[in-house]
């Protein structure tokens, strides 16, 4: 039987307990209103389960054909059909044409009502579960839905949310798969280039030549191949964000070319002799110290200042430990619902290996080693025996193995000095990074292996 709230707005009792209590025999619940005042009130009250709205065209306070715009506004997902005792057919293609669901006169059979009413229900129902998987989709790419309150996470977040609002360059430094790109559509969508694409390419992925190509486009006739103009990744991505990951990666010659694109908005297509024009803010993302790389001559000094005009530091999965137990129960509820199993969560002993483990990998890694451990998972609580082997070595500790932790070790020395110069920066670890030479990154592991 069909189930759900519908508003119906009619002014003559008789009728409107009658269709009513129709409504109700097929298994509805039907709010009852006189007025279009009253209806609006309930509209209003009854908008989060409300899907149908049959509103009579003449009432006393108002013209259900004129009222159609305010309930499409105040009820978006829930579908309307407008009822009259002398339907007109001007009145029909009108009432469509402002995006009622349907025109029913009165004295129509309860079996057409019936049809009408339960069509206009499968279709409002269509529309919550499209918005709440839109809703669903779009989730992951922001901040809020950023999984961990760490310490650590919330600096990064905190930084790069206040850059968001700006058109500024974003370098995102971090090692590999601690969630960069994730950060970068989390700028994206707080930005307000949020309704432009969003066009993410890797700079490792691809030979110079092909690179070249995918970036910027070419002309037709440029080269053996090109049989027709091609728009490059910058012209994808105008008035959005164009999203490179691994920049250390760009050949010195793409370099100068981006640098260009960075400074004037402009480019060259391969084969054409005008520049071409886009509005495109840069994200770029490494997991290098593009400073080191500079100074050794293997990136452009120019160029790495253009991208770090704001520097946000993604921490490594060692840096945030308190974040793997939250992590890890929503990789565990990501895949038993994509592999249909039933499980309710992780005994003791498996989280504590988790939050053990050295993760080399970060993020990407733990994702891995879940989504093992739910296929293999027989019972209903994930154990250490669906861990991979390299989990049943001895629990690593926060001193290296074998390594007195004394004045005379070099080891000693490091995390005496890291001291230093935290207590000198007032715990700016930013700053201290700088001092000491060493990206952010490198920082926040030594800060966990030294526990300071």
């Amino acid at each position: 039987m069909p189930t759900g709230t519908l508003l119906l707005i009619d002014d003559e009792p008789s009728l409107r307990q009658l269709l009513s209590q129709i409504l109700e025999l097929e298994g509805y619940t039907v709010l009852q209103a006189a007025t279009a005042y009253r209806g609006l009130e309930l509209l209003q009250e009854h908008v989060e389960e409300l899907l149908v709205i049959l509103s009579d065209v003449k009432l006393p306070d108002g013209n259900g054909l004129a009222l159609l715009p305010r309930y499409q506004e105040k009820a978006p997902l829930a579908e309307v059909i407008l009822m009259t005792a002398y339907g007109t057919i001007p009145d029909v293609v009108q009432a469509m044409k402002q995006g009622a669901f349907d025109y029913l006169t009165k004295g129509d059979s309860d079996r057409q009502l019936v049809a009408v009413v339960s069509r206009a229900v499968d279709k409002a129902q269509l529309k919550r579960r499209v918005a709440e998987l839109e809703k669903r989709v779009a989730l992951p790419y922001t901040f809020d839905a950023m999984i961990g309150h760490s310490a650590a996470l919330n600096q990064a977040k905190g930084l790069a949310q206040r850059v968001a609002q700006t058109d500024s360059t974003v370098l995102l430094e971090g090692p590999t798969g601690s969630g960069k790109e994730l950060f970068a559509q989390a700028i994206h969508e707080a930005s307000p280039r949020r309704t432009k694409p969003f066009v993410a390419v890797n700079c490792s992925a691809f030979p110079k030549d092909l690179l070249e190509s995918e970036l910027f486009g070419y002309k037709k006739g440029a080269f053996t191949g090109a049989l027709t103009d091609k728009k490059g990744l910058l012209e994808e991505a105008n008035m959005g964000t164009l999203f490179l990951d691994e920049i250390g990666e760009l050949p010195l010659e793409l370099q100068a070319k981006l640098l260009r694109v960075l400074e004037t908005q402009q480019f060259t297509k391969i084969g054409a002799t005008k520049p071409s024009s886009a509005d495109v803010r840069i994200v770029a993302a490494t997991n290098r110290n593009l400073r080191q790389e500079a100074d050794a001559g293997h990136f452009r000094p120019d160029l790495y200042y253009r991208l770090a005009v704001f520097t946000v530091a993604v921490p490594p999965l060692n840096a945030r430990r308190e974040d793997i137990e939250p992590l890890a129960n929503h990789f565990l509820r990501l895949y038993a619902a994509k592999l249909r199993k039933r499980l309710r969560g992780m005994d003791a002993d498996f989280l504590r290996y988790l939050t053990h483990y050295n993760w080399r990998g970060n993020v990407r890694e733990l994702k891995n080693v879940l989504e093992r451990a739910v296929i293999l998972a027989d019972g209903d609580v994930l154990t250490p025996e669906y861990l991979p082997a390299e989990f049943d070595q001895p629990q690593p500790s926060s001193e290296a193995p074998g390594i007195v932790d004394d004045e005379r070790t070099l080891r000693s020395a490091e995390k005496s000095h890291i001291r230093r110069i935290l207590l000198e920066t007032h715990g700016n670890k930013t700053e201290t990074a700088r001092i000491l030479g060493i990206a952010l990154t490198t920082l926040y592991r030594k800060l966990q292996e030294y526990e300071l």
